[in-house]
Formats: structure tokens, C-alpha cells, sequence
């Protein structure tokens, strides 16, 4: 089936799809000023969001469809590649990708398994509408959905308005409320659902022409939402950060469910007031779309909500991520693609791998800490819980006994990460927190020791039993006259699991 073009919407200011708002925030990016300028300036203006979920986009297929209109947002704003989990955490289903992404935490949160819902939290994790209306009841809410789970279940009956779109009218149905909900009514945030990619993609497969005549289709409707939003009388006092997103992916067969990489591809692709036009991210997972509407919005994240997700308009340096341009191919692994660059042995700068006691041979990839990818990580070996890591964001550390072991080697695994000396005062208490991911198997052990002043590293967490994908802290104290603190991770053992480290910091009590 031939692949249709159309032409994307006609630009309402000098560059296509970029607001004043946006031209402002490039003029501050090119003078050095950064997005901050552009949020000050857009102060004024009235936040708004609109979510937009197509259900089972690949991003890589919408760079080859005909979809001027996506394209034309990625260009105006950000785009972010990103990855979900599989089983046993959960299955690369509709349920559990919907209910991360509404809610801003992980399944082992909202314990949504399937598309039945079955044991979902949605009491204690509500969905972003819900707590948008919490916080600021004024607020004028409305979601409406091609797949009525969404909007009968995931959806609480706080929000404003819940509309599931008749099966007869479908996609159709569904872009036509939105148009005149943005037309008629005065929302200030919206989520809309579009079903039809993953229709295609089930009957014919991610690489049919006609999942690519799907990927058009909607297309068209998003730019008609878009369309709606600009036309708006009020657009020009209205601060909008629009976010396109998916549940997951689909292989190239059709239908997802299981662990490949293509299954569990998502993406954002987001406009606002605080993104670069034509920006690229990889640090962005899909519980922040739930976190940025609600920050956009003004609503103060709190952290007892307990939410997994961080606003992309306010991104977190983190020293590993800066190593992405010099990742590598593959050197002895053979199940990841070959083209894909994904790991190093060398340290970002101030960081150091001390490998004096690391056994020899192994696999080259993984001998001693590494520092590496999802997209490549998980391909090494899938099914094997790499998958589960998903705290972790764009570029960690990974020791890895059992892919090293793959080849032959000799000695045991015994490699330690060392980290930056960090400032800290002497006879207070300081907070070391970092990202982890633990997978046991005896005699394999992982120790987090600390020094201070280049003094004696002193153990201050073992690892000797499985650990979830979680956020550590501990709290340090600080002897007294001490100026600096470093951190050592010292990963032990044979052909055993792995340990993974990312977001290491040490702050103020």
C-alpha cells in the first residue's frame, strides 16, 4: 500500500511550528541565557498540557513514515528515546505502559500487570489528572480515550471529564472531542488517547507499509489537535507544553508482550517553554510525562507521592551520561547489533575503575565495570531480569560476573568503582545517594565504602541478597576536620549476576 503525503499545518510565525515563546527560548539558548530565560518569560502566560499517547509507536517508524506534523514538533521541541521493562517486572502490554506513563511510577508501584488491571494501586498512585485536581481543584481537567480502559479504570472520577469514544467512531471519534473540547471549552490539561498504530501494527506488523499508513493517519490527527490548541482566542497568554508519547513498541511481525528491544521502545516528543527546539535526550523515561505536566502546571512534586518520574524541563546532570559520545561497538558479544555503540571501560573525568585484582580473559565488554547502555545491556543477554533495571537513565555502571564469564577467563571478578572526591564538612552529616540495581548469586557480593581525605575506605553498605531498581541513601557521618569524601563500589565474584550504579551524589544532610 503506497505510503499518502499531505502537507504539514501552515506556520503561524516566521519558523514552522515554533511559538513566540519558542523563538524566544532559541534567541536565549544562542545567547547563553538557557531555558530559564524562556520560563521567566513565559511567567505570565497560563500554563496548560496536553498529553497525546499513540498506542504502539515506534519512533524509529515515525522518522520513515510520512508525519510532517510529528516531525514538525520534533523539530520545535524535544525528543527523547527511551525504554520500558519486560516480565517479570511486566509484559510490554497496553496496561502496564498506560499506567506508568498516566501515573509517573513504575509497575512494581502501580502493580498493573496486564491489560485486565488486575491488583492496580491506582488509590495510592492516582493518575497526573487526578492529582492535577487535588492540588488545584479550579483546575479544568478532561481525558478521553480510543481504548475506554483508559479512561473507565486508569482515570479516577475526579477528573473533570472521562470520555471513552465509542468503538463505531474509533480514532476519528476520539480527535474530534479533543478538537472541540479545545475549541469550546477552556481545559488546562488533556490527555488524549489514539489507538490505530497498534491495530496496524498487530495485523500487519511494525515493517508493513501499512503500519506506516497508520503512523500518517494519525499524523493528521494529532495536527489537528495541534491545530485546535493554536487556535485557541486566548493561544497568545497560554503556556502550553504538549507531549506526544506510546505504551510501547511492536516487532516487526506484529505484536508486543515480550522482551525484545523493539517491544520495549517508547519515546517522548515534547514542546514547551523550557525545551530547545531540535533537542535530543536520552536520560528521559516515561514516568516523567506524569512529573512534567504536574510541575508544568505549578504543582510542587511531593515526595511522598512517591513518583518514579522527573520534569524533562528541569534535567539532572549526571557524570556517566557525558561519556555517550564515546561509547563503543561490540567487541566478543554477538547478540547485539553491530552498529550499536554502547559501552566503555574508560571513566568520566574525575572518576577512576581500579581492576588490580580483576581476574583475566572474559568477555572484553564486561571486564570489570563498564560503563553502558539499555539498548546494549540488555541485548547482550535478554530474559535474564537486565530488563528490570529501570531506574537507571541514559549512560551507567554495570559489573557484570556473568556475561564476563561467557568466555573463557581466569581469577575471579574483582573490580572496583571509584568515584570524585566530594566536598562535605567536617563533624556533620552528609547524604550519599545513587541508583541500583542488584542481582545475587553466592559467593558474588557488593560493597559501597567510603573515604575521607584519602584516609581508610570504610564499608557503609553490603550487598549479599537481590535489590530492586531503587534509589539508595545513606546518611554519613562526617569525622571531624574532613574536606572531601570519596566513594568506592567493589563488585566481587565469579560467574555469578551483576550490579548496577548510576546518580551518584553526596549533598548536605
Amino acid at each position: 500500500m503506497p505510503v499518502r503525503t499531505s502537507a504539514p499545518l501552515p506556520p503561524e510565525d516566521p519558523v514552522p511550528h515554533l511559538s513566540r515563546r519558542s523563538l524566544l527560548l532559541s534567541a536565549a539558548v544562542a545567547a547563553g541565557a538557557g531555558p530559564l530565560a524562556a520560563v521567566a518569560r513565559a511567567a505570565d502566560r497560563t500554563p496548560k498540557v496536553l498529553v497525546i499517547g499513540l498506542d504502539g509507536a515506534l519512533l524509529s517508524r515515525i522518522k520513515d513514515a510520512d508525519a510532517p506534523h510529528l516531525k514538525a514538533l520534533m523539530a520545535a521541541g524535544l525528543t527523547a528515546p527511551s525504554s520500558i521493562y519486560a516480565d517479570p517486572l511486566a509484559p510490554t502490554l497496553s496496561g502496564p505502559g498506560w499506567s506508568t506513563i498516566i501515573t509517573g511510577v513504575w509497575p512494581d508501584k502501580h502493580n498493573v500487570k496486564d491489560n485486565a488491571f488486575t491488583g492496580a494501586r491506582f488509590t495510592r498512585y492516582p493518575d497526573f489528572l487526578t492529582r492535577a485536581e487535588t492540588a488545584k481543584p479550579a483546575l479544568s481537567t478532561y481525558a478521553v480515550a480510543s481504548w475506554a480502559p483508559l479512561t473507565d479504570t486508569v482515570f479516577s472520577a475526579k477528573v473533570d471529564a472521562r470520555v471513552s469514544t465509542p468503538s463505531a467512531e474509533y480514532d476519528t471519534g476520539t480527535t474530534s472531542r479533543a478538537v472541540a473540547r479545545l475549541r469550546d471549552g477552556d481545559p488546562d490539561a488533556l490527555f488524549v488517547h489514539l489507538d490505530n498504530i497498534d491495530h496496524a501494527g498487530h495485523t500487519y506488523g511494525a515493517a508493513s507499509p501499512q503500519y506506516l499508513d497508520a503512523l500518517h493517519g494519525a499524523d493528521a490527527q494529532v495536527g489537528q489537535i495541534v491545530a485546535a490548541v493554536r487556535a485557541r482566542p486566548a493561544y497568545a497568554a497560554e503556556d502550553w507544553l504538549i507531549m506526544v508519547t506510546a505504551d510501547h513498541g511492536h516487532t516487526d511481525a506484529g505484536g508486543h508482550g515480550g522482551s525484545t528491544l523493539q517491544e520495549r521502545q517508547t519515546f517522548l516528543i515534547a514542546t514547551g517553554s523550557a525545551l530547545a527546539p531540535g533537542s535530543v535526550r536520552h536520560d528521559v523515561k516515561m514516568p516523567d510525562v506524569a512529573a512534567s505536566a504536574l510541575a508544568h502546571l505549578g504543582i510542587p512534586l511531593d515526595p511522598g507521592w512517591g513518583l518514579d518520574g522527573r520534569p524533562v524541563q528541569q534535567p539532572v546532570p549526571d557524570d556517566f551520561d557525558a561519556l555517550r559520545g564515546s561509547l563503543a561497538t561490540r567487541v566478543d558479544e554477538t547478540g547485539i547489533p553491530a552498529a550499536l555503540a554502547g559501552f566503555t571501560h574508560t571513566p568520566p573525568p574525575g572518576w577512576s575503575v581500579d581492576n588490580s585484582a580483576m581476574g583475566g580473559g572474559g568477555v572484553t565488554e564486561w571486564r570489570g565495570w563498564s560503563f553502558t547502555t539499555d539498548e546494549f545491556w540488555t541485548q547482550a543477554q535478554r530474559d535474564q531480569n537486565r530488563e528490570s533495571n529501570i531506574r537507571a537513565r541514559g549512560v551507567f555502571a554495570v559489573a557484570d560476573g556473568d556475561e564476563w564469564a561467557d568466555k573463557p577467563y581466569t581469577g575471579t571478578f574483582d573490580s572496583t568503582l571509584v568515584s570524585p572526591a566530594y566536598p562535605v564538612t567536617g563533624g556533620g552529616t552528609a547524604v550519599l545517594t545513587y541508583t541500583t540495581y542488584y542481582r545475587h548469586e553466592s559467593p558474588q557480593k557488593g560493597e559501597v565504602l567510603v573515604s575521607y581525605d584519602g584516609g581508610t575506605p570504610v564499608s557503609v553498605r553490603t550487598y549479599t541478597a537481590d535489590v530492586p531498581s531503587r534509589t539508595e541513601t545513606v546518611t554519613l557521618q562526617v569525622p571531624a576536620g574532613a574536606t572531601s569524601a570519596r566513594v568506592r563500589f567493589r563488585y566481587t565474584g565469579g560467574d555469578n549476576w551483576y550490579w548496577v550504579i548510576d546518580g551518584v551524589r553526596i549533598g548536605t544532610a
